[in-house]
């Protein structure tokens, strides 16, 4: 398959992303190489085709949202909602990443080589997401789906109001949200850890996380508990 490039400092983000959004249905294009970013936003965005894009530096706000069986490769850090609402696929990044990554997700893999800001995987609705460092405060809040594999360490209010998601945890969390507690960890828990870090590229001991889930408590209103948010 051919390679195309796409030189940002000579042409517009909205030339890269038609090409994506159309030519790039054809097949006949493999992989596209993104010079120049230069923290450009919106890159690589709505991406519903089987192509890899490498982004040669740090990419802008919401690089690779809404992904649909693209794969995505940032060889820098990401602005504030990579991959947000990503379907499939993959999206990979070398650096850091700023706040809201992967907020939304759907479906697909997300994996930050670095730390991660604040709310990173709010209201995640299914897909994988793996932090190679720490992440910021307020991580998963409202997580309904999908699961986080935190290697480092991680802010306040980790998981609050979580539903469904499971949340693996190396370091250190500075505290817990509401509803959220740590759980023994179970074979099937060493084994998705095991299998997530292997797919993000990281090698670590399973053995040493800890799982972060719902209590459940907070699925439903009892005004007798003196509940409070």
């Amino acid at each position: 398959m051919e390679c195309m490039s796409f030189d940002l400092a000579q042409v517009p983000v909205r030339t890269l992303n038609q090409f994506l959004h159309h030519d790039a249905k054809s097949g006949t294009v493999g992989q596209v190489v993104v010079t120049h970013p230069d923290g450009a936003h919106n890159l690589a965005v709505g991406i519903d085709c089987a192509i890899h894009v490498e982004v040669q530096g740090h990419a802008g706000y919401y690089a690779g949202g809404m992904n649909q069986t693209g794969s995505i490769t940032i060889q820098g850090s990401a602005g504030t909602g990579v991959a947000e609402n990503m379907m499939s696929g993959r999206v990979h990044v070398k650096g850091f990443a700023s706040n809201s990554a992967g907020a939304s997700m759907q479906g697909g893999l997300l994996v930050i080589d670095g730390d991660a800001g604040l709310r990173c995987g709010i209201s995640l609705k299914g897909g994988d997401i793996v932090i190679g460092g720490s992440v910021g405060s307020f991580a998963a809040f409202m997580a309904q789906a999908g699961r986080m594999v935190i290697c480092g360490n991680t802010g306040d209010a980790l998981g609050d109001s979580l539903y469904e998601a499971v949340l693996y945890v190396q370091g250190t969390i500075k505290s817990l949200g509401a509803d959220a507690q740590i759980e023994p960890m179970q074979e099937a828990d060493l084994d998705a850890v095991q299998t997530l870090l292997t797919a993000a590229g990281l090698a670590h001991d399973p053995r040493a996380f800890k799982r972060v889930a719902s209590a459940r408590q907070l699925y439903h209103w009892n005004a007798d508990a003196d509940q409070e948010y």
